[in-house]
């Protein structure tokens, strides 16, 4: 048998391509404070505990205001209201809340947005060199399979005589007849 023919395709194949990137490690090292300060707020704001509080304080806030109206009708040395009905200050507060955070969360969701492209680009690669290296192997295994084929095509050539089994399969099924 030729030497050179016992070397197949997967033997041709030079496994030099780079290291896949770790693109949240990287993205994690290249992240400013105030991208840090915009990602915790955003995880923060879009959660339910911030919810929740910030529905306990706003009931809180509406029930003192409420009660210290009721208070000073009927009392005039009671506290006064700090914001009585329609709670103006408290919109004033809530839409200073929303102005500030809008921002901040969206600055957050574009740097996720940027990410997760550099991550889609990265599975790319990696799916484009799986799919070679698959290939590769796929035509090795045609190749042996090949070889594999020769050999048996030799060795009965080599061998005349049927295997064993087939003799003793052979005598078995002429015993049986009549």
């Amino acid at each position: 048998m030729n030497i050179s023919r016992l070397h197949g395709p997967a033997t041709m194949y030079k496994h030099e391509h780079p290291t896949p990137k770790n693109i949240n490690l990287t993205f994690k090292e290249q992240i400013t404070r105030g991208q840090r300060v915009s990602d915790w707020l955003a995880k923060v704001v879009g959660s339910w505990p911030f919810i929740i509080y910030q529905s306990i304080v706003i009931v809180v806030w509406m029930a003192a205001n409420v009660y210290l109206v009721y208070k000073g009708t009927n009392d005039s040395s009671f506290f006064e209201s700090w914001d009585p009905y329609p709670f103006i200050l408290l919109n004033l507060v809530l839409s200073f809340q929303a102005a500030y955070t809008g921002p901040v969360v969206m600055m957050s969701q574009n740097r996720q947005a940027e990410k997760d492209r550099l991550m889609a680009e990265n599975d790319y690669e990696i799916n484009k060199t799986a799919e070679e290296e698959i290939k590769i192997i796929m035509d090795h295994l045609v190749y042996q399979d090949t070889l594999i084929k020769e050999l048996i095509d030799r060795i009965e050539k080599l061998n005349p005589n049927p295997p064993v089994a087939e003799v003793s399969l052979t005598a078995q099924s002429q015993q049986t007849l009549p």
